[in-house]
């Protein structure tokens, strides 16, 4: 979180008292002394790509109101420093300052700082445009970050990274381990935020580095070298040098009374010999470290999983941040997914004849990744800034409309038509229903071919219209021209990367859509209610309103299930310790059931397509409690959350529970990142006697692609949209945190409450959040299918664009259907696409990943085979090129215990 912030090296040197003062020249060259302990003092960057201000603000020096912090002038007093001593060294870290400051350089400068890499004095380690959170992000968005600004660094200076620098996020995921370490090719990885009883053992027993296996599936290959740091990433006390720090400077002139070189070099001494034995400091680099390290030949113990959740003292755990910020949390995956579309279409077009723009996309996705961004730990006016950088991003390569679409919305008529062209950014095909919003009911909807497709007409909410309105009037300045009243849902094939077009059209015959049967429960005698056509069915109580047993008749699996929303009220930190919950921070002060006053009606909607059950809980929570499309096996929950009521002087986390009679002993599993699954065990650790001083958040861990308990019979997945907070408290029950409203800071330097609020007019209300998360309940072992397949339909959705057409005038002129995969081809299901791109060199950037573990599934946890030549159908003079992200030798071995 510390912005700018240089470790500041401390040169120690043989001093002798003379009667006048005079030059003295230090001896800094570089040695390493046999027999005591060689400090190496690594000064390096900690330039926040926004935090307390925006990333434009820290680069310029601008609004130093809140902070004095200045990103170019850090460079340019760094290389000077650099240049003027050849013996000094610098490590930099974040990319997208760096490129910056480069390209403002007149060229006589960049051949010196080419010159300074190329020495070994600057170093880039890490290497992505930022340091990435590892809790929020999805992996492919962590791999798209790193490339950008790895691609720079070798574009000018042609060298790749070596070490991983994570020394601020709050606790460390198995995928940096593996995926962004030593896949990567790094050789070592270095971060100072763990636990504090986990490092207090290790500093204990001398184990603050390690060899982290983070992947079980790739086994010794995945291994890294890794050191903790022994406090945190600052100097010792006493030698920050920061402005307004207190540390007193070191005073060389033997004429001034403040002399205190024997006093500093006592201090520096101590705090190094805290560390063990005699000291030798010389300036270094992790790498020259690591170096040395593995030149030892020493045994180092093997760290499996990961380090989360995060507690830096006993009422402390960093796990609100898992779901700080939702709508932004969202708005990052929608534009990562479309990111990726984009690319794949730029490929199929030609880059150069595309009229696509990504790189602002690219660029404002890539510091999105900072770990005080879709963390959700930035300040107020800093989450605006990211936002409006992703929302210029995707106006620069517009394919569609997503959530406000006025040419769907508009009535059509005078012969006009509305096309929409489905997009497929996955690599087998797909078949689904797609909703999008019409002012009318009488329309109909055929593929092109003519063939008449059966459609679906919902009634839209109020709920659902009044976030629209007020949305559009606060981010366009304007009312919604149109006022639209029905979800028109349709049946739609798509290939495997490519896209199919279907047309609508006003039709008053008695062909048109469907329009829903639509029933509420109130007053309804019977005393259940069913909903679903196919082999799953939900049935609810309709004199409770709530959900009652889930019923699959093609798997057998029938249990017991409900669905619940609860609050828990934020600390507001007036205790001894003043730890309040806030943006990193969750500590709850209690839970409380959210209950409806009286009974709650079902309105319960049923067509030829997909079955609804919506409900009003209460004022500021209303939800699609089940959407059960035709032929699918999993339930869809819609929920609309806000604004977060906080009149009464409380902050509130709120929290959605599925629980179902299964007996889970403790045990359930979080994704990493969108990839592995880990196992977590309700109040234990594996690497320490874990103190429960915080039962709920102290079991918390973050879950970007989904979460999943099992017992002896069945599996419980609960997959999501976003990433959010999640745990298992209760055997039997998954818990997700949707929502969070707070008063006070958690003192963890934003210095703001996590309030986020919208504003119309100068009046403003707390932020709603609109969302989905998903539910299925299968027999055990068959439940890693569904989450891998639907995880990725999730992360990549179907893209729509539209478009109007007098007559056939549109369709006529364009190609109705396409597909970048050979037609007798699709891809396993067990492969998914996760980069297709050309590069501005003209070489095409393919990355393909194996979706299951070892073990994970009895029949795609198997090695795979892909036709690459059958993904390049339209592009058959490509020239494919192999390239291993793991470097097939690698220059370093680890040696682990036991």
């Amino acid at each position: 979180m510390v912005e700018v912030k240089i470790l500041v090296t401390v040169i120690l040197g043989l001093m002798i008292l003379h009667g006048e003062s005079e030059y003295i020249e230090y001896n800094t060259s570089q040695r390493i002394v046999p027999g005591k302990i060689n400090v190496h003092l690594v000064p390096h960057s900690h330039d926040d790509v926004g935090w307390l201000k925006t990333v434009d603000q820290y680069y310029v020096g601008a609004n130093n109101s809140i902070r004095g912090a200045c990103v170019q002038n850090v460079l340019d007093s760094v290389i000077s420093a650099l240049l003027e001593d050849k013996n000094r060294k610098f490590v930099y870290v974040e990319v997208a300052f760096f490129q910056r400051w480069w390209r403002q350089q007149s060229e006589i400068l960049k051949i010196k700082v080419k010159q300074l890499v190329n020495s070994g004095q600057l170093e880039f380690i890490n290497g992505g445009m930022c340091m990435h959170d590892e809790a929020t992000p999805h992996y492919i968005d962590l791999i798209d970050q790193t490339t950008l600004g790895h691609q720079f660094i070798k574009k000018e200076f042609g060298q790749k990274p070596r070490v991983g620098w994570q020394i601020d996020p709050f606790g460390h995921s198995a995928v940096q381990a593996y995926l962004l370490g030593a896949e990567l090719g790094f050789d070592s990885l270095f971060f100072a935020r763990i636990d504090y009883q986990d490092r207090a053992k290790r500093k204990d027993e001398k184990t603050l580095e390690v060899v982290w296996q983070g992947s079980k599936s790739l086994g010794s290959s995945s291994q890294i070298f890794t050191g903790i740091f022994p406090i945190h990433y600052a100097p010792p006390d006493g030698f920050t040098f920061e402005i307004h720090d207190v540390s007193p400077p070191i005073q060389d002139d033997a004429l001034l009374f403040d002399y205190n070189v024997k006093e500093r070099v006592d201090d520096f001494v101590t705090a190094a010999v805290a560390q063990d034995g005699r000291v030798n400091a010389l300036y270094s680099t992790p790498s020259i470290y690591t170096d040395l390290k593995n030149a030892a030949g020493e045994l180092w113990p093997l760290k499996t999983g990961d380090f989360f959740p995060y507690a830096d003292r006993e009422n402390a755990y960093w796990t609100g941040y898992f779901t700080s910020r939702p709508a932004f949390k969202g708005y990052v995956r929608m534009m990562s997914s479309y990111y990726l579309a984009a690319r794949q279409l730029e490929f199929f077009k030609g880059r150069g004849s595309s009229g696509l723009n990504i790189d602002a996309l690219a660029d404002a996705l890539a510091i999105a990744q900072h770990h005080d961004a879709v963390s959700g730990t930035e300040r107020e006016h800093v989450a605006a800034d990211y936002a409006k950088r992703l929302s210029i991003g995707y106006a620069e390569c517009p394919l569609l409309n997503i959530s406000y679409c006025p040419p769907s919305e508009a009535a059509l008529s005078n012969g006009k038509s509305l096309v929409i062209v489905v997009y497929n950014p996955l690599g087998w095909k797909r078949e689904e229903a797609i909703r999008v919003p019409v002012s009318t009911e009488g329309v109909i909807v055929h593929d092109s071919d003519g063939k008449e497709i059966e459609s679906q007409l919902l009634p839209l909410s109020y709920a659902s219209l009044s976030i629209r309105n007020y949305h559009v009037k606060a981010y366009l300045g304007r009312s919604p021209g149109e006022t639209i009243k029905y979800w028109l849902a349709f049946s739609v094939s798509v290939p495997p990367l490519g896209f199919s077009t279907y047309i609508v059209s006003t039709d008053k015959r008695a062909g048109s859509s469907t329009i829903s049967e639509v029933y509420t429960s109130q007053g309804n005698k019977d005393l259940t209610a069913e909903v679903g056509q196919g082999n799953l069915k939900l049935l609810y109580t309709t004199n409770e309103g709530k959900l009652a047993r889930y019923v699959n008749s093609r798997s057998l699996v029938e249990t017991s299930a409900q669905l619940t929303y609860s609050y828990y009220s934020g600390y507001n930190g007036t205790d001894r310790e003043n730890q309040a919950s806030g943006a990193y921070i969750f500590r709850p002060n209690g839970t409380f059931p959210i209950e409806s006053e009286g009974q709650v009606s079902l309105t319960i909607m049923r067509g030829p397509l997909v079955d609804e059950v919506h409900q009003q809980l209460n004022p500021w929570i209303y939800q699609v409690i089940t959407r059960i499309y035709k032929g699918k096996e999993h339930a869809e929950v819609e929920f609309n959350i806000g604004p977060i009521p906080v009149d009464d002087g409380v902050g509130k986390e709120i929290i959605t529970k599925i629980t179902t009679d299964m007996v889970t002993n403790k045990t359930f599993y979080t994704d990493s990142n969108g990839r592995d699954f880990i196992e977590r065990v309700r109040d234990y650790r594996e690497d320490w006697d874990l103190q429960v001083h915080q039962p709920v958040s102290g079991n918390y861990y973050p879950i970007n692609l989904g979460v999943y308990i099992k017992d002896e019979s069945t599996e419980l997945s609960v997959l999501v949209d976003r990433a959010v907070g999640g745990s298992s408290l209760v055997d039997g029950q998954i818990e997700l945190m949707l929502h969070r409203r707070l008063l006070h800071d958690d003192s963890r330097g934003v210095g703001e409450a996590l309030n986020e609020e919208v504003c119309v007019l100068d009046k403003c209300r707390g932020l709603t959040v609109q969302g989905k998360f998903y539910i299925r309940i299968d027999p055990l072992g068959d439940g890693a299918k569904w989450r891998r397949k639907f995880g990725q339909e999730i992360y990549s959705p179907l893209l729509l664009a539209f478009t109007e057409q007098d007559g056939n005038n549109w369709t006529n002129s364009h190609v109705p259907t396409f597909s970048g995969v050979d037609p007798s081809y699709s891809l396993p299901n067990s492969i998914a696409v996760i980069t297709l791109q050309e590069l501005a060199s003209g070489r095409i950037l393919l990355r393909l990943a194996h979706l299951y573990e070892t073990g994970e599934d009895k029949d795609y946890s198997q090695m795979t085979s892909v036709e690459l030549k059958k993904l390049f159908r339209t592009r058959r003079s490509t020239k494919l090129q192999r390239q291993i992200c793991l470097p097939i030798k690698r220059e370093l071995k680890w040696r682990q215990r036991g």
